[in-house]
């Protein structure tokens, strides 16, 4: 590899990205002018909010007791204009306008003539709508047409929120007030309810009712402390267990926890960002010019072309992420402190992070640019035209946001498992080392971890773009118009022998939405009450979800279903590899989980009943096996180690498509440790069943795995001779019970196991034709031709 060449491309892909005036747009004028226009921007919109006038009508009020709620309505801040009226024209300011006057007159008198119809409709809206309280139901052609009405007094007369406190209120309240205070016992004077009239449809009126509302706690407050001072009761008689709250965090700790979800989720989205229109430019857009063949005549080989490329994508990816988050923190800080300062809230004292986490911010930034500029390149070098490209990297976006906003919720931390995810271990690592500094617990334990499946998820990514430049089918492919109509007539007559690399994606898909579906069915069922019918629904599950699919899709797609799905006979060296293995890496997987154990969460509560319900005694054993055993083994090989992997295999690679199908495998699986089991003996599966050319194999493997764990599930101590198993388990010494295997029989399953499979790795010879059963029936498929 020549770093000069890379630099040589590297340099001319840079040169063409800053004369891209979008390029240089996104990259350093957006940041540097936008997040200040935003900030200017949004302190004038709460500024103005604040400044808007909002006007309050009280009706009747002489029926207010004393203390008046007109005291608690008066604007407790400069910034504020609410306007009170009431329906005392002898009181309105001088400087109303005589058109809202005028208004205003027509509103009240409205009111004042509609006043017991419009209790009633609220009654009725509190109720059921059917029957009033207080007097007779109004038909519900008048309720609505009272609504409306009250609707257009609104618009007409410019009011925000209308207060009505029936006629009698005082009084009612002040013979209440008497007989508390007098201690006399009697009947309970039910006093007529205030009424608060709003427009939920116009921001304004809430806003005021808000702040009405707000009034009528700290009236109601005043008048309570004025009837416990006539009775000689303290203020605090209502509140008998007092409580003083002490908040620890320090404002800069509240600050670091806000920063600590904000950095990380704004850091993974301008990655993402900045990588885009750079890498379509550089993969799709290439070719849309013309300029592809330029690059492969000249001195560079592809993987050079294609690590200039990646350096150039990084650049643009990594400087959009660090130049938007350091003018959008200050821009906001500044912003939001300054709102903080008018409005005295706590978001006055939002404090930037201090430069060291800033630049630990800044450093942590590069593993995820790389991840998101190689993904970004790879799909634009599979994409045909720059708008398919955008079609290819918007779904990135979306899980990539996804992520983040996972990330975010309150309680998840940096564990084991988290820290290796791509995307998910970065944003945590980040949010711990905000929150608690570079020497916090879990920055220690799991920063390396992180940094290293960070790399290793972006070579990877890195390596599927120089693969995919290898590849001239790829470079050189036109974009072409797509009818679904001629594809499905396509698949349906012009079909192959064993389904394509995308039909196998298809498949996947397929029944990864089926469980989903049946998974949200039987939430809502009573199908699972006990053990037994958990049995029989995990069953049909396996079956309708995971074995059905694979049997249409060949049926209809495919000319040789017993090719596709690997029907044929083995031979019988690979049953018998098959039957040992299930033996033999039993053991092995199960202390190896068993080890690893505290690296994966808890499973979820679903899984935990369904094991139990396996070792209950009313489930027959027959069901479990069947339920756990039988019915995995056939369904999931044949999708996975049939249809999937027969479709993936058309790729022409040796081990791609088995560890295509391994994972595949684990993540159709869903529970953490699962899938992590499941795809490490998907490939021991994948492995003998492309050796073996049959599925029978993999199912007998399958099968005995699963069995001995049901079988040993159900069995007690009382059913095994210590005589036997001694030498197999390690008793462990606090329950006396057998615990983990022993290392005599770990050591022996280790080296059959190894054995076996490098056999079947060494006797490999994927060029070598398939068995002679396929060979002649694909001949009689095929029409004869003469020979010259």
């Amino acid at each position: 590899m020549n770093w000069n060449n890379i630099q040589l491309v590297f340099l001319r892909e840079v040169r063409d990205q800053l004369r891209d005036r979008r390029t240089l747009m996104m990259v350093a004028v957006l940041p540097l002018l936008l997040y200040p226009a935003l900030g200017f921007l949004m302190m004038q919109i709460m500024l103005s909010v604040t400044r808007q006038e909002q006007t309050v009508v009280i009706v009747n009020a002489e029926e207010l007791p004393a203390p008046s709620l007109m005291t608690f309505l008066s604007p407790n801040d400069a910034q504020e204009a609410l306007v009170v009226l009431t329906d005392d024209q002898a009181i309105w300011p001088a400087e109303l306008e005589l058109t809202k006057r005028e208004r205003l007159e027509k509103l009240l008198t409205h009111i004042k003539d509609d006043e017991t119809k419009i209790h009633h409709l609220a009654e009725l809206k509190l109720a059921d709508r059917t029957q009033s309280t207080t007097g007779d139901a109004l038909a519900e052609a008048e309720i609505e047409q009272l609504r409306i009405e009250l609707e257009q007094w609104f618009e007409e007369a410019k009011v925000e929120v209308i207060v009505i406190f029936p006629e009698g209120f005082r009084e009612a309240y002040e013979a209440y007030t008497a007989q508390v205070t007098s201690g006399k016992s009697g009947v309970e004077i039910a006093a007529p309810k205030p009424l608060i009239l709003q427009n939920s449809a116009n921001d304004n009126s809430v806003l005021a009712a808000q702040k009405v509302k707000h009034a009528f706690q700290d009236w109601e407050q005043a008048l309570l402390d004025q009837r416990l001072e006539e009775v000689n009761l303290p203020i605090d008689f209502v509140n008998p267990v007092p409580i003083d709250t002490l908040d620890l965090a320090e404002a800069d700790k509240i600050a670091a926890n806000v920063w600590s979800k904000v950095l990380p989720a704004l850091l993974v989205l301008f990655s993402v960002t900045g990588a885009l229109y750079p890498a379509i430019d550089l993969g799709a857009g290439e070719k849309e010019r013309g300029t592809m063949e330029t690059l492969l005549i000249s001195p560079a080989t592809r993987t050079e072309i294609v690590l200039g490329k990646f350096l150039t994508v990084m650049l643009f990816s990594y400087s959009t992420a660090v130049l938007n988050l350091v003018s959008m923190g200050f821009t906001f800080q500044n912003t939001l402190s300054a709102i903080g300062a008018v409005k005295d809230s706590p978001m006055g004292s939002l404090t930037f992070p201090p430069l060291t986490s800033v630049a630990w911010v800044i450093l942590f930034a590069l593993p995820i640019a790389a991840l998101f500029s190689a993904l970004s390149l790879s799909l634009a070098m599979f994409a045909k035209s720059s708008k398919e490209g955008q079609y290819y990297l918007t779904p990135l976006l979306m899980v990539a946001l996804g992520l983040t906003m996972f990330c975010m919720f309150p309680g998840v931390e940096l564990r084991p498992y988290q820290s290796v995810m791509p995307v998910v271990g970065p944003s945590l690592l980040l949010k711990s080392l905000l929150l608690d500094g570079i020497l916090s617990k879990a920055v220690l334990t799991y920063g390396i971890p992180v940094l290293v499946s960070s790399i290793g998820y972006s070579l990877l990514a890195l390596w599927w773009a120089i693969d995919l430049f290898q590849r001239e089918d790829i470079l050189f492919r036109e974009s072409e118009r797509f009818d679904i109509g001629l594809w499905l007539k396509h698949l349906l007559r012009e079909k192959e022998s064993t389904p394509s690399f995308v039909e196998a994606g298809v498949c996947f898909v397929l029944i990864g939405l089926l469980q989903y579906a049946f998974l949200i069915s039987m939430q809502s069922s009573n199908a699972m009450s006990d053990a037994v019918s958990m049995m029989k629904v995990q069953t049909i599950y396996l079956i309708a979800t995971v074995g059905v699919p694979p049997i249409l899709m060949a049926l209809l797609l495919t000319t040789n279903m017993f090719k596709t799905l690997k029907l044929q006979l083995p031979e019988w060296k690979f049953i018998a590899v098959g039957t040992i293995l299930g033996f033999t890496m039993q053991p092995l997987m199960l202390e190896l989980i068993h080890r690893i154990d505290w690296f994966f969460p808890p499973p979820p509560p679903g899984a935990v009943d369904m094991m139990k319900a396996m070792t209950a005694e009313q489930v027959p054993f027959w069901l479990a096996l069947g339920a756990f055993a039988l019915a995995p083994a056939v369904c999931e090989e044949l999708a996975f180690r049939g249809f999937i992997l027969s479709g993936l295999e058309r790729s022409r690679r040796q081990w791609l498509p088995i560890l295509i199908s391994a994972m595949l495998f684990g993540v159709i699986h869903m529970i953490p440790k699962q899938m992590f089991n499941a795809a490490l003996l998907g490939v021991v599966i994948g492995l003998l069943a492309v050796r073996s050319r049959s599925l029978i194999p993999g199912v007998i493997f399958h099968f005995i795995f699963n069995g001995t764990q049901v079988a040993a599930s159900r069995m007690t101590s009382d059913q095994v001779n210590p005589k036997y198993t001694e030498w197999m388990f390690l008793i462990d010494p606090k329950t006396g019970e057998p615990g983990s295997f022993s290392i005599p029989l770990l050591l022996i399953c280790a080296i059959i196991s190894a054995s076996l499979i490098t056999w079947l790795i060494r006797t490999w010879t994927p060029e070598k034709p398939l068995d002679q059963f396929f060979l002649r029936r694909e001949s009689h498929e095929q029409p004869a031709t003469n020979q010259p």
